[in-house]
């Protein structure tokens, strides 16, 4: 669907709920609901860093009590996966990692890559929409109809973050 407005109001909300879990966390908003103009499945996808991944492992229940259902790794290493909605009614996709291993680096890349570079993103919207038409009931059909493309996406935000850090541009 194209961008809402309250997808960062979404986002902010549960971020302060997960900030009083987890104060000694970092919550970034990423994924395609958090690049202002991009469609995107309403669902928002959440990244955490955290000092020590076991620490998530004790707090099942608490996540639980924020309406979290969690996966353990869910085939991602070093990951801790948790999922807020069934079916439908699916809200928000929580990843949890170690402070500053390569997963968290390449999400914030490619967030901030497609904020800085609108037409990037326009056409990566353009591709997701075409391919939710075209597969609309095939989840595999659509993420491998847009793997090429993300992946190339991917290596150009790595190559753009790393060259603005060396440059000490940061938060470009």
């Amino acid at each position: 669907m194209p961008h809402q407005a309250d997808w960062k109001e979404k986002f902010e909300m549960e971020k302060r709920n997960l900030t009083k879990l987890l104060p000694d966390a970092i919550i970034h908003h990423i994924g395609s609901t958090s690049v202002k103009g991009l469609a995107a499945k309403p669902i928002i996808d959440i990244m955490i860093e955290v000092p020590r991944l076991e620490s998530i492992d004790d707090r099942t229940e608490e996540f639980s009590q924020l309406d979290f259902v969690g996966k353990g790794e869910n085939g991602i290493p070093n990951r801790r996966y948790f999922y807020k909605g069934e079916g439908n009614e699916r809200a928000v996709h929580l990843h949890i990692f170690p402070y500053g291993i390569d997963h968290v680096i390449r999400h914030i890349a490619f967030r901030d890559y497609l904020r800085v570079h609108e037409w990037e993103a326009h056409q990566y919207g353009e591709l997701k929409s075409r391919l939710a038409k075209k597969f609309p009931h095939d989840m595999e059909g659509y993420i491998q109809g847009k793997d090429h493309f993300v992946k190339d996406l991917e290596k150009k935000a790595l190559d753009w973050h790393k060259k603005n850090k060396r440059e000490g541009n940061e938060d470009s």
